[in-house]
């Protein structure tokens, strides 16, 4: 065979290796992403419990003095997320904004009183722990309401547990799928060298020093284009915090080495298992099925 001949053949076997990995990259880019909605599951449903606000109603003869020191008292609960103190003038303000500037004028005095807006834990936000809240808060003798929406809060988490049930269905049929692809991929990989392993076979070589040079290649393999889906999901990730930073306040980035971490893994065992498995059924074909 001519130095042509041989610069041809390894220029198509690298082209059929790069065009493997970047296959193979793409489908574990798509466990990336899956599996970054998976580790923020709970980051996501804790940002939007969070969001829902309880408005401690102060009674009309509670100075806002007293109300500040309750507020005080508020923030060393374990359940208190943040507070919010708000005057009387606050709150006349914004019940101007909502009602209008004439709200007023059907009271002799004013009706707004002191409160505060206080933000929970997200644990707390449920139909039973926040009864226990509201039975806490409602103690103080400076209190006259505890104020949230039982229904808002009910089908808030009712609609959070279907949303994950939702998601967890999906990243199980994104990540089967991408197990078939990869695995796929792997083996049209393998099966183009299998007149290599039916010569090893024939000069005596057994299944474990056949499979050896392809599962080492099979690591390599897998490693590099997992590094190269996580440059593309790094790429994303940058242009998505660019154009949509709010998202970020729900996404945890601290999680994203366990992202980095699962990708590098899927990619080396669904490697290394496709090709132990593909290699082992090729060292069983004959010579005569190996043409079809």
């Amino acid at each position: 065979m001519s130095a042509g001949e041989n610069k041809l053949i390894r220029r198509r076997l690298a082209g059929a290796w790069l065009s493997s990995v970047i296959s193979i990259s793409l489908v574990l880019l798509l466990v990336g992403v899956a599996s970054l909605l998976l580790v923020n599951a709970k980051s996501v449903s804790d940002y939007f419990k969070e969001n829902m606000q309880v408005s401690v109603l102060m009674k009309q003869e509670v100075t806002e003095a007293e109300a500040m020191d309750f507020t005080t008292v508020l923030d060393a609960k374990p359940y208190i997320k943040s507070t919010r103190f708000i005057s009387k003038e606050e709150g006349t303000r914004d019940m101007k904004e909502l009602l209008g500037d004439d709200f007023l004028s059907v009271f002799e005095t004013a009706p707004i009183p002191v409160s505060v807006e206080v933000t929970l834990m997200a644990d707390y936000v449920s139909g039973d722990s926040l009864a226990v809240v509201n039975a806490d808060i409602s103690k103080s003798p400076l209190v006259d309401e505890v104020v949230y929406q039982q229904s808002l809060v009910d089908k808030l988490n009712t609609n959070l547990q279907k949303i994950s049930l939702v998601l967890g269905v999906f990243i199980l049929l994104l990540l089967f799928i991408s197990f078939v692809l990869i695995n796929n991929t792997v083996r049209l990989n393998v099966f183009s060298k299998r007149f290599t392993i039916h010569t090893m076979k024939l000069v005596g070589a057994t299944k474990s020093f056949i499979r050896g040079p392809f599962l080492g290649q099979s690591v390599f393999q897998g490693l590099f284009a997992a590094l190269l889906a996580i440059l593309m999901l790094l790429g994303i990730l940058f242009f998505v915090r660019k154009e949509f930073s709010q998202l970020f306040e729900v996404f945890s980035l601290d999680l994203l080495l366990v992202v980095m971490g699962i990708v590098v893994v899927s990619g080396i065992l669904i490697c290394l298992v496709s090709t132990f498995f593909v290699v082992g059924k090729l060292v069983r074909l004959s010579k005569d099925e190996l043409y079809y």
